[in-house]
């Protein structure tokens, strides 16, 4: 049996994000142009005070006000085994840090995965919250990332991984 998932919506400076929550925790962190990244059920009930989506909202908005550094959510997350152990190692790249996709590769012991562990970057429901923006390619490219790479930008200057883009 499906677990209720509630969700809300929270106003971001990158734009309008859902928030998805199981009684278990955090599934889903959605930008408005990827709602089909992460399966969830047909069947959804709003919500403003579920607990978990309140706390996240919180913890969000003082992420995006400069004043949270790594969050303290319970997560709810599904996926297979290999794609819980690259997310879960997201958490572990430093605020104001990046990685490439082989050091990330490298951290969970599958140094010749660096093609899947992108992919599984690419399916990580929670972004933001398990930081998948923090890992680029390589060359220092910024790469793919389901809010667009201009969200992925901006989060990178968020945090002072990157200088900000002079114009």
């Amino acid at each position: 049996m499906t677990l209720p998932h509630f969700f809300t919506t929270l106003h971001s400076p990158l734009g309008e994000l859902t928030l998805v929550a199981t009684e278990i925790g955090l599934r889903a962190v959605l930008w408005p142009q990827d709602q089909d990244r992460v399966v969830l059920p047909e069947s959804m009930v709003v919500s403003q005070s579920e607990p978990v989506l309140s706390l996240a909202a919180t913890q969000i908005g003082e992420y995006f006000a400069g004043e949270r550094e790594t969050f303290n959510l319970p997560l709810d997350l599904h996926g297979t085994d290999f794609q819980k152990a690259t997310w879960k190692a997201l958490a572990e790249i430093p605020y104001g840090a990046t990685w490439t996709y082989r050091q990330q590769a490298e951290h969970i012991g599958r140094p010749n995965a660096v093609r899947a562990v992108g992919a599984a970057n690419g399916r990580n429901p929670v972004s933001i919250v398990l930081p998948c923006h923090r890992v680029i390619g390589a060359d220092g490219s910024l790469t793919g990332f389901a809010g667009g790479l201009e969200a992925k930008q901006h989060l990178l200057v968020l945090e002072g991984a990157l200088e900000a883009a002079e114009n």
